[in-house]
């Protein structure tokens, strides 16, 4: 076929190029399909930047031993509650701010942002503090030995304190989202994770000037890229480089306001508990059928999570389309982005299927586990590819809902589909009906083209275009 034209070359590197350095498109005008694009590409690589923190910690944090491993095991179990948090605050943030954009009021939007961040610091501190102060006794709580407790609670104690960072990063990023400014939420993650895998070998293994600090060298190295992460943010906020500027003025506490972002960011953090708790369910179910089960579920789990990265970020994009065009007063020019997202994402993620139902045994080899493993992995990325097609319909629309304001309708989808349908599913195919795990495997396919199915319904519905924040 040949390579594309020179000209044709140019024009796509000079798209992408705009989505990365930043774009002035105004999302309520003009093409869908383009302003998809323009906020997908960073926010899919931004998705990819966050996952690259756990990455890099796990890779270094490996040489130095087992107790050092499980100390992070142990710690980021609970830094997930921590996590939920700081998403369900991000949700709303990126609700108000788009809608006040969409509104052409920078003001509004600035001032909410103020106003998030304020939250997002009463709440760090707060869960900071009680987590550093009893960071042992979490430790011993959570099932560690007395020598993993002496060797690592300084690792624990420093990422439970240094929470803010992480409370911080995710609603600034949310912040940038809103105001359609996507590629600046993506520079601020390279930076962090530049200085965290720059800092992660030096601190943990002690390499040249360096102190050899062991795992709590990661944290420190976590805490200190994800900290100037937050202060390259700041700058932008505030000197106005980006679509929007906080000023002084901004920054003054407004009770009525703060309250109501707050209020709305309830359901989106019961929202992604939801979730997170449903993991622990479905682990749970699969520990009954031995270790080798286990461990091919969570190899295969490890690589549904990395291949759907682009997905949540095409679903991310659909958020601020919603948020905005709403503000707008174009609520047929929302529902339309969430069409086209839709779409969009069912290709990317038809493709992925393709390759979970035809070559799953090379891709959890991939992993190189004991031989007794690769079944089981194997057979939960078939059995789950199955369902993508519909599966990206319900990413699609559960971030449109969220993104309009309406955090409680996809929390009461969330509690049906995972609580009520797919664990007692699970339990019901796997260990009454005697398909084992495959049973389980089975009850997340149905429960992912449940999610769609409802979410679709619901959006053609039109309750959500109502929704005033």
């Amino acid at each position: 076929m040949g390579s594309p034209p020179p000209q044709h070359r140019s024009g796509v590197f000079a798209f992408v190029k705009e989505a990365i350095s930043g774009t002035r498109q105004d999302f309520t005008e003009g093409s869908l399909s383009r302003a998809i694009a323009l906020l997908a590409i960073p926010m899919v690589l931004e998705m990819s930047m966050e996952s690259l923190f756990g990455v890099v910690d796990a890779y270094f944090v490996n040489r130095v031993g087992k107790d050092a491993v499980a100390t992070v095991v142990l710690t980021e179990s609970v830094l997930i509650l921590i996590f939920g948090v700081a998403i369900g605050l991000s949700i709303s943030t990126t609700a108000f701010v788009a809608r006040r954009m969409g509104e052409k009021n920078p003001e509004g939007a600035a001032h909410a942002a103020a106003q998030a961040i304020w939250l997002g610091v009463i709440v760090a501190v707060v869960t900071g503090i009680i987590g550093a102060w009893n960071a042992p006794r979490i430790l011993r709580l959570m099932g560690a030995s007395e020598t993993i407790i002496q060797s690592g609670s300084g690792f624990t104690t420093l990422m439970l304190g240094g929470s803010v960072t992480i409370f911080l990063l995710f609603l600034l990023n949310a912040v940038f989202r809103g105001a359609g400014d996507a590629s600046m939420a993506l520079r601020s993650l390279i930076v962090a994770n530049c200085i965290n895998i720059a800092l992660n070998p030096c601190l943990i293994l002690g390499l040249g000037p360096f102190p050899e600090l062991g795992v709590l060298g990661s944290a420190v190295a976590t805490n200190i890229g994800r900290g100037t992460g937050v202060l390259y943010q700041l700058y932008s906020l505030v000197s106005g480089k980006g679509r929007l500027r906080v000023q002084k003025h901004h920054w003054q506490w407004d009770p009525a306001l703060a309250w109501r972002m707050l209020r709305n960011s309830f359901s989106a953090m019961i929202q992604v508990q939801i979730g997170m708790a449903s993991w622990n369910g479905m682990v749970r179910i699969m520990a009954m059928f031995g270790s080798e089960a286990l461990a091919g579920y969570g190899l295969a789990v490890r690589t549904i999570v990395v291949a759907i990265l682009p997905a949540f970020g095409m679903s991310n994009a659909v958020a601020t389309l919603v948020g905005q065009n709403l503000g707008a007063g174009k609520p047929e020019r929302a529902e339309k982005s969430i069409w086209i997202t839709g779409f969009y994402n069912m290709i990317f993620l038809g493709f992925t299927a393709l390759a979970f139902v035809t070559i799953p045994e090379r891709i959890i080899g991939l992993y190189q586990p004991d031989p007794a493993i690769i079944p089981y992995g194997a057979a939960c990325l078939r059995i789950v590819g199955y369902g993508y097609l519909l599966y990206a319909w319900g990413l699609v629309t559960v971030q449109a809902f969220n993104g309009a304001g309406d955090t409680r309708t996809p929390t009461m989808v969330n509690l049906f589909v995972y609580w009520v349908l797919q664990i007692p599913l699970a339990y019901l195919l796997a260990v009454k009906a005697g398909f084992g795990p495959n049973g389980l495997f089975w009850a997340i396919t149905i429960a992912q083209c449940s999610l769609a199915m409802i979410g679709v319904v619901l959006v053609r519905r039109g309750r959500w275009k109502t929704v005033r924040i």
